[in-house]
């Protein structure tokens, strides 16, 4: 899922094994996956395996599900583990749940003998699995040293190895990493590492970039992750008057839906009005059904009589991201045919940050057994739009006809989150994938421009309690369709290179 951490504080429940140990897994882990998967009525999916990209090896041994990060200095427990769900479906597919829920996140899915496919609920792409022959590396098996050297080594190479934007963003990491290095020694403390380790972040200003630390809970809080220069998340306060600037335009309240999430109401002039705050936490605790099934209750109100809707509009400028899944579920009830809503490609060669995996589409079908509107359609955007609000961004400008952008810039942060714990205190948390438009560009760093370009929810607008992008959005929408149809122009520093094929190093033991 793609979310990020720049909103609010990261706030996340462990969910894997402490680094220094051996492991999370819930039942004791198999070290003869290769053979064991070969004896009669075996599960297809025992044994261990590599992602192509992620840096993850993941380990199968009965019910149990036990990721470990690699990188070419360590392997190390990764943030996943988890158990099987149920039993398994059709084709063999396998279901699982992290630790402690009695609900399913992800799934494996054979593919022969050697090859597997991850797909995590909620995401837009899948993960594809390589059986690692010979089983769990002897690295993986051993507990991590604890030191604070050893713990900069893993967190500077998670980012040399999987981080694709440093040439984008000028920063010389390597450079700037074997300063940092020198500043450390064996008595530097949580707090210095911390300092250390958040000052390499800042420079890339990358929103999806971010440092956690463990509290005395157990829960991870962050203390770095840096906006787009020019950009800020709004506090509170400024929520709550841009809230009110909003409902001052409604010919009634809104209807809440998602906890709060999403919020449906009516314009004047037939328009109807969708907010999304987010694409995620709709309920309490439940699987990424009943998310689907919450926003699907604000899309029947929204669409219950499309044909008298005049136009739609649909508010993404304080959108904190979440799922890419419930994204193109929106955009399915907004079409009549199918459209490629972007490709996805995920960096996978540790030495080089130009190669990627294979590009895996995804495609917006019209959703079936529902109302849908094919009508004109307004988007509202701000740099406060992150993460799955541009990727829903991103897809819908392929709609046709294409929607109007209204406001501001968004954010410029598109990839799914990768948690990477690098030592007992703190975890890493970075993107390594790339949206691509049509032609092979991407919108990260800059995000997805505007069409028509307003001022949104400054100190000025909300003093005052107005809310121009809302104006403007209504007044393009009564005023007909465009005689013209509307493309998302392409970044003017896009690499529209086809991506090369991945590979994978010739061992991950090293």
């Amino acid at each position: 899922m793609a979310r990020s951490v720049g909103i609010a504080a990261l706030a996340l429940a462990v969910t894997a094994g402490t680094i220094g140990t051996a492991g999370a897994a819930v039942a004791a882990p198999n070290r003869d996956g290769d053979s064991a998967a070969k004896r009669p009525g075996a599960n297809r999916l025992e044994g261990v395996w590599r992602t192509d990209g992620y840096g993850s090896i993941v380990e199968i041994h009965g019910t149990a599900f036990t990721t470990y990060d690699v990188t070419r200095i360590s392997c190390t427990p990764g943030w996943f583990s988890g158990a099987q769900v149920g039993t398994p479906g059709r084709g063999g597919v396998v279901r699982y749940g992290a630790s402690g829920k009695a609900y399913a996140t992800a799934s494996v899915t054979p593919r022969g003998r050697d090859r597997a496919v991850y797909k995590e609920d909620g995401a837009a792409s899948a993960r594809n699995l390589t059986r690692l022959p010979g089983g769990l590396p002897a690295q993986c098996r051993q507990p991590a040293p604890q030191d604070p050297l050893v713990a900069f080594d893993r967190f500077w190479a998670t980012f040399e190895e999987n981080y694709p934007f440093f040439a984008a963003k000028g920063v010389d990491w390597r450079a700037n990493g074997a300063r940092a290095r020198a500043d450390i020694t064996p008595q530097t403390t949580p707090d210095q590492l911390e300092g250390i380790l958040a000052g390499l972040l800042r420079p890339l200003a990358d929103a999806h970039v971010g440092l956690g630390r463990k509290q005395a809970d157990g829960r991870y809080h962050g203390v770095v992750a840096e906006w787009r220069s020019g950009t800020r998340e709004p506090d509170e306060h400024e929520q709550e008057q841009a809230a009110r600037a909003v409902a001052a335009q409604l010919v009634a309240p809104e209807r809440p839906f998602g906890l709060g999430r999403l919020g449906v109401g009516e314009l004047p002039g037939g328009i109807g009005y969708l907010r999304v705050s987010g694409f995620d936490d709709y309920v309490e605790d439940g699987p990424y059904q009943e998310h689907a099934a919450e926003l699907d209750k604000a899309l029947d109100l929204l669409l219950a009589h499309p044909d008298r809707l005049n136009g739609l509009v649909i508010d993404l400028r304080l959108n904190g991201g979440g799922s890419d899944e419930l994204g193109l579920r929106i955009a399915s009830r907004l079409t009549d045919r199918p459209f490629l809503a972007y490709r996805k490609v995920a960096r996978n060669d540790p030495a080089d940050p130009t190669r990627f995996t294979a590009p895996q589409p995804s495609v917006v079908r019209p959703a079936a057994g529902a109302t849908r509107y094919t009508g004109p359609v307004a988007l509202l955007t701000a740099g406060s739009t992150v993460s799955a609000g541009e990727t829903f961004t991103q897809a819908m400008a392929e709609r046709r006809p294409a929607p109007v952008r209204v406001g501001e810039n968004t954010q410029g942060v598109f990839s799914d989150l990768m948690f990477k714990p690098v030592s007992a205190d703190f975890v890493a948390v970075l993107p390594n994938e790339k949206f691509l438009t049509r032609d092979g560009g991407t919108f990260d760093g800059p995000g997805i421009p505007p069409d028509v370009r307003t001022p949104v929810f400054t100190p000025e607008e909300l003093d005052q309690g107005r809310d121009s992008a809302l104006t403007e959005a209504r007044r393009i929408l009564s005023a007909g369709p465009p005689t013209t149809d509307r493309r998302t122009p392409g970044p003017p520093t896009a690499d529209r290179r086809p991506p090369a094929a991945g590979r994978w190093p010739l061992t991950v033991s090293r």
